[in-house]
């Protein structure tokens, strides 16, 4: 698997700086865990499940769950959502997950953005919404885990 590195040319300094743009790991509940950077700089949990799983193969909208913004994908292995799987672990997996870039959500590049000629300024009763970090989607990746154990 190829390293997941986003550019972050033009964006401020931030919370982010430090953070890695890929994190994989076993959950708590045994899963899967996954967290990737998109290309705006927001942060994505993912949690994998395995065939004998109920939302092997579903639709993000058919699982019930309860995560931030909701779940907002579901699919095989694909790019950077994906992971090394442990010996004696399946690689034929099916990836839940969301994403941190919603209404409310502030992602990296808007600091890029918001430098451009010509953008749009925000009105000063728009506040910029909260940066989600590691540790919050981390949190929110375990909770994920923990919903999709308890469906087996």
């Amino acid at each position: 698997m190829q390293e997941h590195v986003i550019d972050r040319t033009g964006w401020d300094d931030g919370p982010w700086t430090n953070e890695p743009d890929r994190e994989q790991w076993k959950t708590k509940s045994g899963l899967p865990g996954l967290i990737v950077r998109n290309s705006l700089g927001a942060l994505c949990g993912y949690v994998a499940v395995t065939k004998d799983h109920p939302a092997f193969r579903k639709n993000y909208d058919d699982v019930d769950v309860s995560v931030h913004g909701g779940l907002t994908y579901a699919n095989a292995c694909n790019g950077a959502i994906c992971h090394v799987p442990e010996p004696g672990e399946p690689d034929d997996v099916w990836w839940l997950g969301f994403d941190c870039c919603h209404l409310g959500d502030m992602h990296p590049a808007e600091t890029k953005f918001e430098k451009l000629p010509g953008w749009p300024k925000r009105p000063a009763s728009l506040t910029r919404g909260s940066y989600r970090g590691m540790i919050y989607v981390r949190a929110e990746v375990e909770s994920l885990a923990d919903q999709l154990a308890a469906m087996k």
